[in-house]
C-alpha cells in the first residue's frame, strides 16, 4: 500500500519508538518480582520513546510544533502545524506486562486534526488515517460496526484512577446506567486503542472523562475516517479542550450520549432535593 509523505514520516517514527518500547516490555516481567517494582523503569521507557518521536518527527518536519505527554508544548516556526504525541498510552497495562498499549501520533493543522497514527508494537497493529483518505489497520480498510441496537453492542470505557477520586461517583452512575442498556461493557486500559477498536468495528462505542489531548488526538481522525461519530461527552465538538470523549457509529454514538445525559440528570436530582431541604 502507498502512503502519503506525512503518513510515512509518522510510520517511521512510530516503528523506531516501538522497537524501544518492545525491548522495555521484555524487561518488565523480570522487574515485577522486585520490591521496588518497575514504575521508575516504565517512566524512563516513556520518556525515551517520546525523545525518539521528537527527534524523528522534528527532523522530517523541522518547523512543526510538538505537544508531548512528557515534555509538554514545544513551539515551532510553522504555527499552522503541530504534532500531538503520546509515547505510551496504556502505561498501567505496560507497567504490568499487559500487551495492550500504544504509541499515538496526531497531526493538527490550524486547529483541525488531519492525520492520526496509533501503533501497538506488542502485536504490530498499525492504525492510520488521513483526512479524506480513509482509515486503515495495516493494509485493511476500516469501517465502524453497523449495529444499531445498544442491547447488541459492546461498549468500552475509561475508569477514573485513584488520584481522580472526585470522578468516581459520576462514573459509577454512568456505568450503572449504560450497563442497564448495553450488551456488554469493557475497560481495556488504553484510550487510543479503544478508539481504534471502535474504528475497526471491534467495539461499538466508547466514552471516557478526564483524558488528555494526546490520548485522543489521533483517534479522532481514525473514528471519522472510518465513518464514525466522535464528540465530547455532552455531544459538542470541543473534546480536546474539555477532556471527555464519546464515539461510535451514528446510532450508538447518539444513544450513548443520551444515556450519559440521563445518568447525570439522575445523579443530580437527589443532590438538588437535598439542597432544598
Amino acid at each position: 500500500m502507498l502512503y502519503s509523505a506525512t503518513i510515512n514520516v509518522m510510520v517511521k517514527a512510530a516503528r523506531r519508538a516501538g522497537r524501544s518500547l518492545k525491548r522495555d516490555l521484555g524487561e518488565i516481567e523480570h522487574l515485577q518480582v522486585s520490591l521496588k517494582g518497575p514504575a521508575n523503569f516504565v517512566s524512563l521507557a516513556d520518556k525515551r520513546a517520546e525523545e525518539i518521536l521528537l527527534q524523528d518527527l522534528s527532523k522530517a518536519r523541522p518547523g512543526y510544533g510538538f505537544i508531548g505527554e512528557e515534555g509538554g508544548m514545544r513551539e515551532g516556526t510553522d504555527k499552522s502545524h503541530t504534532w500531538i504525541v503520546d509515547p505510551l498510552d496504556g502505561t498501567t497495562n505496560f507497567l504490568h506486562g499487559i500487551p495492550q498499549f500504544a504509541i499515538s501520533i496526531g497531526l493538527q493543522r490550524e486547529g483541525t486534526m488531519i492525520a492520526g497514527l496509533i501503533y501497538n508494537p506488542a502485536n504490530e497493529e498499525l492504525y492510520m488515517a488521513e483526512r479524506g483518505q480513509g482509515a486503515w489497520l495495516n493494509n485493511t480498510r476500516l469501517r465502524v460496526a453497523a449495529r444499531r441496537e445498544l442491547a447488541d453492542a459492546l461498549i468500552t470505557c475509561g475508569i477514573p484512577p485513584l488520584n481522580r477520586a472526585d470522578g468516581h461517583a459520576r462514573f459509577q452512575s454512568e456505568l450503572a446506567h449504560v450497563m442497564r442498556h448495553a450488551g456488554n461493557v469493557r475497560r481495556l486500559g488504553s484510550a487510543a486503542l479503544d478508539m481504534c477498536f471502535v474504528a475497526a468495528g471491534r467495539c461499538d462505542g466508547y466514552w471516557e472523562r478526564g483524558i488528555q489531548t494526546w490520548d485522543m488526538a489521533a483517534g479522532i481522525v481514525l473514528i471519522r475516517e472510518a465513518g464514525g461519530f466522535v464528540s465530547d461527552a455532552e455531544g459538542r465538538s470541543d473534546m480536546m479542550s474539555n477532556g471527555t470523549v464519546c464515539c461510535g457509529n451514528e446510532y450508538i454514538h447518539r444513544r450513548l450520549l443520551d444515556l450519559l445525559r440521563e445518568a447525570d440528570a439522575g445523579r443530580r436530582a437527589p443532590l438538588a432535593r437535598a439542597a432544598q431541604l
